[in-house]
C-alpha cells in the first residue's frame, strides 16, 4: 500500500509503481467516487479499450422459480 501527501493545493501524485501498473498516462481522465470513508480512484478508459473485457464470463444465471 503507497500513501501519498496532499499538497496546499489539494493535489496529489499518484506513485509511480501505480500509474505503470495500470498504464495511466498524462491528462487521462480519473474519476473520483466518494466511498464510505475513503476516496475510489477509477480511471475512464475509451470503449475501444474495453473490448473483450468480458471475454470468458459465464452468461448463464439461475432464476427464481416465479421468474421464468
Amino acid at each position: 500500500m503507497s500513501s501519498v501527501t496532499i499538497s496546499p493545493k489539494f493535489q496529489i501524485v499518484i506513485p509511480r509503481k501505480i500509474r505503470e501498473s495500470l498504464k495511466l498516462a498524462p491528462g487521462q481522465k480519473i474519476q473520483m467516487i466518494p466511498y464510505g470513508n475513503r476516496i475510489e480512484l477509477v480511471p475512464e478508459r475509451k470503449m475501444s479499450d474495453m473490448r473483450g473485457f468480458l471475454k470468458g464470463i459465464d452468461p448463464t444465471f439461475d432464476r427464481n422459480g416465479d421468474r421464468v
